[in-house]
């Protein structure tokens, strides 16, 4: 039997969590899991439960709502994988990373498709039988570039979109298309040190840790609710070169560890923050 994931999110109040529980356990199920959070700053409630059992999801979902608040927002689940296309420039570590994942199981996807606007990369997607579309961005405006990946996006049934170091810039017309489906890895943290060349910024201002963010994104470039952080220590003896290297193992573990997060349904997206039951 799968398991079932039931997420709320709601305005605060007493009782919450016996009313949910209550009434699972009026509805023989059993919950094997249960995580609660509440934003004492907005008032808000979030709860994650993990349950086993047969039920009517119709039933249900009216049951909840006429116990909950007025605004809550309440999604039932299955723990079924999530279907994810990769976006990628030229930069190989994150995808040889999450194919290899995905070929696996390690990670609850499957990976439908990879993007790129070089062709640099696509032997390693054959490799492992994903389509790969090459999309060029040469003698093309941007949003003239976005129009045909969105061409070959809606000709694909996915779920989220993984920029698995796409090195482009999303108009915020585009990003506007796929609300928190978009999720990127950025090469520190934020907002240090964006733009080109971050390891030669982070070297030349003698910096002693690097680290990586995976975040979703929104129209404020990287500015999205963050999903997942790391840092590794580094010396005044490691070159930028050396930092590069260490930050790509760092990358390619925090892009995992947020999609494992994102893909399991313990994230709570909250204005441009998250919550998160690990």
């Amino acid at each position: 039997m799968e398991n079932t994931i039931l997420l709320i999110d709601c305005p605060d109040e007493k009782g919450l969590i016996f009313k949910i529980t209550g009434l699972l356990y009026k509805n023989h199920l059993n919950i094997i899991e249960n995580s609660e959070f509440v934003d004492k700053n907005r008032g808000w409630f979030f709860m994650r439960t993990e349950f086993t059992g047969f039920f009517p999801e119709k039933p249900l979902l009216e049951e909840l709502r006429e116990i909950l608040p007025t605004g809550s927002t309440i999604k039932l689940t299955q723990k079924e994988q999530k279907k994810v296309v990769l976006m990628v420039t030229k930069e190989h570590h994150c995808l040889s990373d999450l194919l290899v994942r995905n070929y696996f199981k390690d990670l609850n996807m499957s990976v439908e498709a990879v993007i790129s606007n070089y062709m640099i990369l696509d032997k390693i997607a054959s490799k492992f039988d994903i389509p790969f579309y090459y999309v060029s961005h040469e003698n093309r405006s941007r949003e003239d570039h976005e129009k045909y990946i969105h061409q070959v996006l809606s000709e694909l049934d996915f779920q989220y979109i993984v920029l698995a170091k796409y090195m482009r810039i999303l108009s915020p017309e585009f990003i506007a298309k796929y609300p928190n489906q978009i999720i990127n890895i950025h090469h520190s943290f934020l907002p240090a040190f964006i733009g080109a060349s971050p390891y030669a910024q982070a070297f030349e201002r003698g910096v002693k840790i690097i680290g990586a963010t995976a975040h979703f994104v929104n129209e404020d470039l990287d500015q999205g609710p963050i999903i997942a952080q790391n840092i590794l220590p580094v010396a005044h003896s490691h070159s930028a070169s050396d930092m590069a290297l260490a930050g790509k193992d760092v990358e390619k573990n925090v892009l995992a560890k947020a999609l494992k997060l994102v893909f399991e349904e313990r994230v709570f997206v909250s204005g441009n923050k998250t919550v998160i039951f690990d």
